[in-house]
């Protein structure tokens, strides 16, 4: 089950919504858009808000109607409602007219990848502009011609705006649901799962208007709501004294429900309306049931993050579905005394039974004090909290069609989950970089108050689809890159020129540079500089600079690498089938050694060693006619027998090489070997890349714990009685020390381990990663390998591994401009100081998450900035530097912070702290430190940046209302929550592999994406729409697959039918489908080849080959599948993502009171 997943390589998502004839919908890497060349890499990016909805026709307004009694109704929230009809806004800025339909947003072909030069709008620098950048406003209303407010503009669905008070209220499982009711004027896109509409009648207290799906009622604390409507505008008010209106819209919409109508906005706010100045509608919370939605169907296709692996079935099994729809509530919440009970948010009549659903919830207890008769008790419907199938399906509508483009500071990128084009204009790439927030406190009182902490998630050789531009690759010649004198920064498009051009003002530390003869030139008259667009440096984010002798080690030009395949022949390997089958895939597979752009062959070299007790190393040379073995069994002193002929070229030793890779199965057909060793192999590796003054990567194929004489033994220590124990964290960490001594030799030789591993039993995989996660590397585990089930996912990742980009010798280093500095580092590699990253080796799927913190106040005109610079040896053994840039906005308003927040990647850093923390303290008090610094984060935005409100609503910022979803489901996972099944060998291989995972990868092992199958349309390229992580969401007529990037299931219901599962297994009934497949029968039907592709088009997108699990409802493997369905409850304990939010607006409420 390997994690690395390579982000999303684009599955075609996202249909086109039926309803709006004549607007063609983005495609999720479907049908290409016009103008848009394909992407190989569909969904491999940053994340991105998503939907963007076709504009109405001139003159129309959505929400002139009239309050109407009997339609669908809604939960508060504090954010905007979505009108069935209205068009949302995008996150790009407003544009002055309704948004172009999606399929034409995107430039000409010509101009998709970044054309070096000629952008003559670019600044020398990233604008600064004068008003820091905010995110635009979320789901501005846009009439055309209408009014002149420069407040309404209908870009197309901000999905994270700047809405100060941009929050979603939901009322807590959830106290003071208050129910507004209103009817929509437009039919539900088929497939909205919404359940059709119910008429109930408003409670009192609530106002309801035609057209707007949601509407916060005011109660008795909030004033009197505001009578004056401003013709089809949202009322807005500025939330923060002095925050001019003009700018933005305050209002955010819901979850990726529809954008808000313009309606009369009546909420709670604080704020007397400004004359003249709309009010920002207040947000309810999602759609129910029965209401209609703009926007996508509740199923949407996502890039979900996704839970722990399989075989691990730790806490996710979820139990029976508590999220069902009928029966009588448990009754586990009484009422609370004094507090009404308020209806659950599904009001009125529920979606038409589906099959499967367990027991309603409980009701909900009501904190606040809205007037009327409290409505029966019913349970929190799972379609009123934020969902986050919707808002990745928004994100992709509202941003996938028009390209990234990096020229302003501060911009939050698209989600991972959206596929888009990225055009650098002076800033990193999201696919390089991305941070927590985009725009940061500027004081670390203000930033310790917030509790969301500043961290950045760099990956700093990242693939890049096919249209995009590779770094450029600039030599300086023998003087080398243009530095600071004092901090040592690189050149950059933010340093600033001055007297003429003869000097430049470094913008990391201030200090004056002359500029080198050799690199003079005069400036315009804008004080840029006349080459700007010639030179990669002054005008483009992330570049390469050929590097001098100065930075290679020992004064001296490096070799290129060495690969050095290092074989286990024990019993167990030759029994198995493994030696046999990596001998045979070799032989091909070395002809794919990775090699510089145009080069003809690859200039590494490779090696061969095989091992049991004694290590066994072969002549190669080309001049031999066969082969020669030499043994060495004094382990305890490892050294390498032979020089010359050890490491060759490939091509030179190609019929010698083959001869050996044909003997080795038969030589060892007959050992009856078990013991092995393990420290000794890599110790050989190491001396022999030392002996030939190279780096290098070792290939070792191992399968049992090292219990034979040598160093480095181990002892089986597996005890699962000391979960949830004080002595747990002794299960992640090493046995012996002796192999952290053994890395950082690795690491200052520049030789990475990567680790193949085929267990049938405890292998001390917190040990024995030790070398592997130090230097750089990867593991992968088979555990019980089987040649017909797990061959083609060995051989694929093998293939994979062998092939990508990797870059040796690497050191890392983040420079910060003044007010912040690098703190902490998480990831794969080495540090033998506080600033320096050292990796023997880091690969195109490798992620270093930095954290930064304050030590001086920041300036909110010139923004923070980071340099992410790379020191590495190229696979042809050429020495480089790849520096990323990235500039940042500097906010003294809280609510900006939070408006610029990017929920992914802050999952993605904390599960990272969580998972180191496992390592020093009990796994309770790491899950609670994680609850609490979320609730604190919640608890600050609501004291601070939300309007007024009933203490029984739960407020949520707009760009942080997935954070519960995700943070339950970090708490779920295997190493933080095990369940029965899963193994300390498995807890310490994920703890590895989510430690530098990138933030596609995190989100999808979170949150896994789930599919109908049976929804397919077998005529288009595009997946169907994703549902949400939850058995009551399952059929038992359906067949649905679910993948988290470790593996893939192929869920099959009781009831399918027998067509379908002709079609796609071939037997004839649900009983003969056999559930040791490990990968679908080729059959010659749409339904099969659909099926086929969508399995090939997800493996495409992932780092690792994903295995294939068949499961039949009602079977043995089905409590494994469950384990996945996130938003349940779990066997091992772990939370529903309703009981979940409940839990967190608990914490705040304590928090705040």
């Amino acid at each position: 089950m390997s994690v690395n997943q390579q982000a999303h390589t684009g599955p075609p998502y996202g249909q086109p919504q039926p309803g709006y004839q004549g607007y063609q919908q983005p495609v999720y890497g479907g049908q290409p858009l016009p103008g848009v060349p394909q992407s190989q890499y569909g969904a491999y990016n940053g994340p991105m808000p998503g939907y963007q909805q076709p504009v109405p026709p001139q003159g129309y307004f959505p929400s002139l109607g009239f309050p109407s009694k009997g339609s669908p109704v809604s939960l508060n929230s504090d954010t905007s409602s979505l009108a069935p009809n209205f068009i949302g806004s995008s996150r790009a800025p407003p544009t002055s007219g309704p948004p172009p339909p999606a399929s034409g947003a995107s430039l000409p072909s010509g101009h998709l990848a970044y054309s070096q030069f000629g952008h003559g709008d670019v600044q020398n620098g990233i604008p600064a502009s004068a008003a820091p950048m905010q995110r635009p406003p979320a789901s501005q209303l846009f009439l055309p011609g209408s009014a002149p407010t420069p407040v309404s503009q209908t870009s197309t669905f901000q999905q994270y705006g700047p809405p100060p008070a941009s929050v979603q209220q939901l009322s807590n499982h959830m106290a003071g649901m208050t129910v507004g009711s209103t009817t929509a004027s437009a039919p539900p896109p088929a497939g909205l799962g919404y359940g059709p509409p119910t008429s109930v009648p408003p409670v009192s207290g609530s106002f309801s208007a035609t057209g707007s799906s949601l509407y916060t009622p005011y109660t008795a604390s909030q004033g009197s709501p505001p009578t004056s409507v401003s013709q089809g505008l949202p009322l807005a008010q500025p939330p923060f004294p002095g925050q001019p209106v003009s700018t933005q819209r305050l209002s955010t919409q819901v979850p990726g429900f529809a954008p808000p109508p313009s309606s009369t906005g009546i909420g709670p706010s604080s704020y007397p309306p400004t004359t003249g100045a709309p009010r920002p509608p207040t947000m309810p919370g999602p759609p129910l049931p029965g209401q209609t939605v703009a926007g996508p169907p509740t199923s949407q296709p996502n890039h979900v993050s996704s839970p722990p692996p399989p075989t691990t079935m730790s806490g996710l099994h979820p139990g029976p579905p508590m999220s069902g729809l009928h029966g009588p509530p448990p009754p586990t919440h009484p009422p609370q005394p004094g507090y009404q009970m308020q209806q659950n948010g599904s009001f009125g009549q529920m979606r038409g039974p589906q099959p499967n659903y367990g027991g309603a919830y409980p009701g909900t207890p009501n904190y606040g004090s809205q007037p009327g008769p409290p409505p029966p008790s019913k349970r929190l419907d799972p379609d009123s909290i934020p969902s986050p199938i919707q808002v990745i399906e928004d994100d992709r509508s509202n941003r996938g069609s028009e390209p990234f483009v990096t020229g302003v500071r501060g911009q939050v990128p698209p989600l991972v989950t959206t596929n888009f084009l990225v055009k650098d204009q002076g800033n990193a790439s999201p696919r390089y970089i991305r941070c927590t927030s985009y725009n940061i406190p500027c004081t670390s009182d203000m930033a310790k108050q917030s509790q969301v902490p500043l961290a950045a998630v760099i990956k700093p050789l990242a693939t890049l689809p096919p249209e995009e531009t590779l770094p450029y690759l600039v030599d300086h010649g023998e003087s080398g890159p243009v530095r600071c004198n004092r901090c040592k920064a690189y050149m950059c498009p933010f340093m600033q020129f001055i007297e003429g051009g003869r000097r430049f003002q470094c913008c990391f530390c201030s200090c004056v540079t002359e500029v080198p003869p050799q690199y003079f030139q005069h400036l315009d008259h804008t004080g840029k500089r006349v080459d700007f667009y010639d030179r990669p440096e002054l005008s483009l984010g992330s570049y390469e600079f050929l590097a001098t002798v100065d930075y290679c080690k020992n004064n001296k030009f490096p070799s290129p690498p060495a690969f050095i395949f290092m074989i286990d022949v024990s019993y167990n390997a030759v029994k198995s089938g493994l030696v046999r089958l990596i001998c045979e895939e070799l032989k091909s597979l070395l002809d794919y050694l990775p090699r510089e752009g145009n080069m003809e062959e690859s200039a590494i070299r490779v090696g061969f060693v095989t091992y049991n007790k004694v290590l066994h190393f072969y002549n190669v040379k080309s001049s031999l006619a066969q082969p020669q073995m030499m043994v060495v069994s004094d382990v305890a002193d490892m050294f390498v027998p032979l020089l010359d002929g050890f490491l060759v070229n490939v091509n030179e030793s190609r019929t010698v090489i083959a001869s050996l890779l044909d003997q080795i199965p038969e030589m060892f057909a007959d050992t009856r070997e078990t013991e092995i060793v393990f420290a000794p192999v890599i110790q050989a590796g190491l001396e022999a890349l030392k002996a030939a003054e190279c780096a290098g990567k070792l290939f070792i194929f191992h399968t049992s714990l090292p219990i034979a004489e040598a160093p480095g033994k181990l002892k089986n220590r597996d005890d699962k009685k000391l979960i949830n124990t004080d002595k747990e964290k002794t299960l992640f960490q090493p046995q012996t020390s002796f192999y952290n001594n053994l890395a950082k030799d690795c690491v200052a030789q520049g030789c990475c381990v990567d680790l193949f591993l085929f267990p049938n039993q405890y292998l001390d995989v917190a040990t024995l990663g030790v070398v592997t996660y130090q230097t750089g590397g990867s593991i992968y585990k088979y555990a019980y390998f089987q040649l017909e089930t797990d061959q083609d996912r060995f051989l694929n990742d093998l293939r994979r591994d062998v092939q990508k980009e990797v870059g040796f010798d690497a050191v890392m280093r983040v420079r910060t401009s003044t007010g912040i500095r690098a703190t902490d580092f998480f990831g794969a590699f080495y540090m033998s100081n506080t600033t320096d990253v050292e990796m023997a080796g880091l690969d195109c799927d490798k992620t270093i998450t930095v954290e930064f913190k304050h030590d001086d106040k920041l300036n909110e005109d010139s923004g923070a900035l980071l340099q992410c610079a790379l020191l590495y040896t190229s696979c042809a053994g050429q020495r480089r530097l790849r520096i990323h840039n990235l500039s940042l906005n500097c906010c003294t308003q809280l609510a900006d912070l939070y408006r610029n927040c990017e929920t992914d990647t802050l999952i993605n850093y904390l599960a990272k702290y969580a998972y180191r923390g496992v390592l020093g303290s009990p796994v309770k008090t790491v899950r609670d430190a994680l609850i609490n610094q979320c609730a604190q984060i919640l608890a600050c935005y609501r004291k601070n940046c939300a309007s007024p409100s009933s203490a029984g609503q739960l407020i949520l910022p707009e760009c942080m209302k997935l954070l519960p979803v995700y943070l339950n489901c970090v708490l779920k996972s295997d190493v933080l929550q095990p369940g029965p099944e899963v193994t300390t060998d498995d807890r310490a291989y994920i703890r590895q592999l989510v430690t530098s995972m990138d933030v596609a990868e995190t989100n999808v092992f979170f949150y896994p994406r789930l599919l109908p199958l049976n929804k397919a349309d077998v005529d288009s390229d595009s997946l169907p729409a994703a549902i949400r992580n939850s058995e009551e969401r399952l059929s038992k007529g359906d067949m649905y697959l679910l993948e988290n990037g470790l593996n893939i299931f192929v869920w099959v219901g009781v009831n399918v039918q027998q067509g379908l599962i002709q079609n796609l297994f071939g037997v004839s009934s649900f009983s003969q489908i056999s559930n040791t497949l490990s990968t679908l029968p080729v059959l010659e039907n749409p339904f099969s080849k659909k099926v086929r592709s969508i399995v090939d088009m997800l493996q495409v997108q992932r780092s690792r080959h994903m295995k294939l699990i068949i499961v039949k409802q009602e079977d043995k493997l089905e409590m494994l599948f469950k384990h996945f369905l996130v938003e349940d409850k779990s066997l091992s304990g772990g939370a529903s993502y309703v009981d979940f939010l409940c839990h967190m607006h608990k914490e705040i409420r304590q928090l705040l009171s």
